[in-house]
């Protein structure tokens, strides 16, 4: 086996998959990089939502104020209005004001954002995050056809990262577009977003199933994408071992 593997032709050919692994794994780092700052970004604006420094405009209206009611109902009418808006008569009720509505939280931005910024922002993430998931699951799938053609070693490391980027590919994606809200993804959209963030709080029940929607299955999805990369490098690692044998 190792004079097989000593032939000129051999060599070549290990050469040759070297260089593509090589090109392989620039591009797979890269749609790393590109995918954890995506997941940051959109985990950033559900907090931003959450947290109330961005209002959605779905907030629930404040209770309406109780009407005021005059203290001789045997006056008339008019003799009613009239004294309602004379502040020196004894009879007079005071108009109540209506309720404020209730500011935001200061942000700590020096500019202000609106939900339609978080909203324009969500959905570029979105595809730009699903994009380079697919990229990055694509790319170790090549790597594992070249370690394979070229005996490079380290099949079991690939393989493995091979399965977890692409578990981490069908978590991350809008299943919730096709099949409705009962099979979401970590992937949320900007009216999913309004909507759950401006709801009333419910019980410790809905509270721990909101939380799980949009920060659980978040950190699911990155620690599987960091996973896939830690598998991905002990594969670089066997091939280099590899090689020093050979």
């Amino acid at each position: 086996m190792n004079d097989n593997l000593g032939g000129p032709g051999n060599l070549l050919d290990t050469t040759d998959c070297l260089e593509a692994v090589g090109v392989f794994k620039g591009w797979k780092n890269f749609m790393f990089i590109i995918t954890i700052l995506c997941l940051l970004l959109l985990q950033g604006a559900f907090w931003l939502v959450r947290l109330g420094l961005v209002r959605t405009g779905q907030e629930p209206a404040d209770e309406a104020p109780v009407a005021a009611v005059s203290s001789d109902v045997n006056m008339p009418a008019d003799v009613n209005d009239a004294a309602a808006t004379d502040p020196n008569d004894p009879n007079a009720t005071t108009a109540m004001q209506p309720a404020e509505p209730k500011p935001a939280r200061k942000s700590f931005l020096p500019f202000e954002i609106t939900f339609d910024h978080v909203s324009w922002a969500v959905r570029f993430v979105n595809a730009v995050a699903a994009l380079a998931a697919i990229i990055y699951c694509l790319t170790t799938l090549f790597s594992l056809k070249v370690s394979l053609m070229g005996r490079l070693g380290g099949i079991n490391h690939i393989s493995r990262a091979f399965f977890i980027s692409l578990l981490m590919v069908v978590f991350l994606l809008p299943w919730q577009i096709v099949f409705g809200p009962g099979l979401p993804g970590a992937i949320y959209l900007p009216a999913e977003l309004a909507q759950a963030c401006s709801a009333k709080p419910g019980g410790i029940f809905e509270q721990v199933l909101f939380y799980l929607r949009f920060s659980g299955y978040w950190l699911l999805v990155v620690l599987l994408l960091i996973l896939a990369q830690l598998r991905s490098s002990r594969w670089t690692g066997a091939i280099l071992r590899r090689l020093e044998v050979i």
